[in-house]
């Protein structure tokens, strides 16, 4: 990841999420020691009816979100209704969010949990069996149309809601756009999936329906985020790198549709092209896919 260039004063106070540390920094040949802008990282323990389930890495921001998206996004409930967060609590080792789920919810947690050899970032990671492994969501019935034009404002405006990202460099963010390309929310975090689940969290919690809009995410399309996506009936998600070739089997089978290499310069459809409209004559050329590319 390049180094961001920062036009925020180093003397004011950074935004949650980013904490300032001492560096010696090496340039032309010439080292100056100074103070710089880092993202922080802790450990967030999520506790469902008083039984911990998983620890994972995280900025310590929007954390009610990360906790409400990661249960739906992993399919621990199927509504927003079944959870319910009871305390974020701040501790020297990091924090606990204490959650309430339904008793079946938690059976079936149970289960999963012993089936569970480690705790990860991903959800694929810890599982032993391949069929826990790989989750195929129902399909996508959410339709919408988005023009070229719309995908460009929603990327620009996703670059100017990273305010973490813009002092550090080390942080993935993930936006919800309207049809148009307004920007409605955007999250970020140092793990791509915790920036997924904390929209995820926040759309649920302002009751946004998901065939208002479509999401850009700044990182790769992996099987995850498109699973995440996919799971909570989105329809349509542009990442600024590559999907691999797990995420495109799993957009084509539940109906998203998958864009990457989404620059201003264009993009790449992978699955399900017929709802992203045809570029007009003053559209960005579409984008071909290639090592160089890549971020």
């Amino acid at each position: 990841m390049t180094e961001p260039t920062r036009h925020t004063d180093i003397d004011s106070a950074p935004p949650a999420g980013a904490v300032r540390r001492p560096v010696q920094r090496w340039r032309g040949g010439a080292l100056r020691r100074l103070d710089d802008h880092v993202a922080e990282e802790v450990p967030v323990a999520f506790v469902y009816n008083d039984v911990p389930f998983a620890v994972m890495m995280a900025t310590p921001t929007d954390l009610e979100d990360f906790a409400r998206g990661f249960a739906l996004s992993e399919g621990i409930v199927e509504t927003p209704a079944e959870v319910a967060i009871e305390g974020v609590e701040q501790f020297i080792e990091g924090v606990e969010i204490r959650l309430r789920i339904p008793d079946t919810r938690a059976e079936a947690l149970a289960l999963r949990r012993r089936s569970m050899s480690g705790r990860s970032g991903c959800g694929v990671c810890g599982s032993e069996l391949l069929e826990a492994a790989l989750r195929y969501p129902a399909p996508v019935t959410t339709d919408v149309r988005v023009a070229p034009e719309s995908l460009a404002r929603a990327l620009g405006g996703l670059r100017d809601a990273q305010s973490i990202a813009a002092l550090t460099g080390a942080t993935h963010a993930a936006g919800w756009a309207a049809l148009d390309g307004t920007l409605l929310l955007a999250r970020e975090d140092v793990g791509r999936h915790n920036a997924l689940d904390k929209l995820i969290g926040a759309l649920h919690a302002r009751d946004v329906d998901p065939a208002g809009g479509f999401l850009v995410v700044t990182s790769r399309a992996s099987y995850e985020m498109a699973m995440k996506a996919a799971s909570v009936g989105i329809a349509l998600m542009a990442a600024i790198s590559a999907p691999t070739a797990l995420a495109i089997s799993l957009a084509e089978r539940a109906h998203l549709t998958l864009i990457g290499f989404a620059r201003d310069d264009g993009h790449a459809v992978y699955t399900h092209a017929q709802r992203l409209l045809p570029p007009t004559a003053s559209s960005p050329a579409p984008a071909r896919p290639g090592r160089t590319s890549a971020p």
